[in-house]
């Protein structure tokens, strides 16, 4: 059996294990990086939001992500009925980056990877972890198979599970546990956009609120290509007839904003459907290990939180992981487990305000308070861990006070009209 030694062991090669892998290593510790599947590889969250471009800025990649041309994105457009609520980060509260890409990802994310190997770390593709033994001094030993069927061990002082949703170290140690949001489903495709002219603005996101409780996420990139997704309840899908793609065109049909432009397009690739996504585990670290990214907590891909999550927690990680390795004492609670449960339960709040309808009395109000739409708009570009925006310290109550303001101003205004 082959042996590998290494400072640090990287599981997953997605944003998350490459932006701890990049940083890790600049730091001058040894780094190797295993992945299961085989790059480039399909995966969803394809709008980034500007607060994740300071992780890649540090870990490296900005100039090789610049480099591929990406559809550059200024913010976000949500559409109800023919209303429109357009956010720009340029508005936004917070002071930083006001602009982001919006990627394919398996491309952005072969990028990524590319990067870290370009800087002397081994990447390991189609390699899967079938064990990890944990010591007292924190050391491990993990065992991993190749698609050949050989083996290998690789020693480490510290691991970082970055393995999004294959969970690896929370799978192997039983440290799963169900998410408190409701189970949602989503039927997606890459489209060929002929008719994007028509309607769209290229350089942001649009969401179309279809009903209560199901939207359409509609993301272009600079190829001309368009990924068009539609949210709901399982059982909301239930209601239409047919095969995946019978459906997701019955769902085309149904939604206005969408009919005539999308109207029998072509298909990148047959419809996809991912469900039961949301997952977490009660610790984000332990003895040896710490997780980062999907392997915390996947939400919902309403705010297009994931990327950001991924790439600011492998960040704060890779930052306490050396200094550790230097022989510092690291509060993994204090330091790590609270700072990234500040981000996931903001994001938290906004996703469980979304389909509950408070966002939805925000966005389409008649009047808007242009300073807390820009404190809002910190949000939607992930600057959620800054708590002098009341919407971000009181991300819970300030969002229901500001909604029954609006109620009872509108109706005030209906009584006295």
């Amino acid at each position: 059996m082959k042996q590998i030694s290494v400072d640090v062991l990287v599981i997953g090669a997605g944003p998350s294990g490459t932006v701890a892998a990049s940083i890790i290593n600049k730091a001058g510790f040894s780094v190797a990086v295993v992945e299961k599947m085989k790059f480039p590889r399909f995966v969803i969250g394809e709008s980034l939001l500007p607060k994740c471009m300071e992780a890649l800025d540090e870990a490296g990649f900005l100039d090789a992500v610049k480099s591929k041309g990406f559809q550059q994105k200024f913010g976000a457009k949500f559409v109800k009925n023919g209303k429109i609520c357009d956010y720009f980060f340029a508005d936004q509260y917070t002071p930083g980056w006001n602009w982001t890409w919006q990627v394919p990802r398996a491309e952005f994310d072969k990028t990524l990877a590319d990067e870290c190997e370009k800087m002397g770390i081994p990447v390991s593709y189609e390699t899967t972890v079938t064990g990890i033994r944990f010591f007292d001094d924190e050391s491990s030993v993990t065992t991993v198979q190749y698609t050949d069927g050989s083996t290998a061990e690789i020693t480490a002082r510290f691991i970082v599970d970055g393995s999004g949703y294959g969970r690896v170290i929370p799978r192997l140690f039983n440290l799963d546990r169900p998410s408190t949001l409701p189970p949602r489903k989503a039927l997606f495709a890459h489209t060929v956009d002929k008719k994007r002219s028509m309607s769209d603005e290229p350089n942001r996101i649009t969401i179309v609120t279809h009903k209560p409780g199901v939207w359409v996420w509609v993301i272009p990139f600079s190829t001309g290509i368009t990924s068009l997704g539609f949210v709901g309840t399982p059982d909301f899908f239930k209601t239409f007839d047919g095969n995946d793609e019978q459906v997701y065109r019955a769902l085309i049909e149904s939604e206005p904003y969408l009919a005539e432009r999308f109207r029998d397009v072509e298909l990148v690739f047959s419809p996809r459907v991912l469900e039961s996504w949301s997952s977490t585990t009660d610790k984000f670290y332990g003895n040896g290990f710490v997780l980062t990214g999907n392997v915390t907590e996947f939400l919902d891909p309403i705010f297009s939180s994931g990327v950001t999550l991924a790439t600011i927690s492998s960040q704060n990680a890779a930052h306490l992981v050396i200094k550790k390795l230097k022989g510092e004492n690291v509060n993994w609670e204090k330091e790590y487990m609270e700072p990234v449960m500040q981000g996931v339960n903001t994001f938290r709040s906004y996703v469980t305000s979304w389909y509950d309808g408070t966002l939805d009395t925000i966005f389409f109000a008649e009047k808007q308070v242009p300073e807390i739409k820009n404190m809002i708009c910190s949000v939607l570009a992930g600057y959620v861990w800054d708590t002098t925006n009341p919407y971000v310290k009181n991300h819970i109550q300030a969002l229901q006070v500001l909604a029954r303001k609006i109620e009872y101003r509108d109706m005030m205004e209906k009584k006295t009209s």
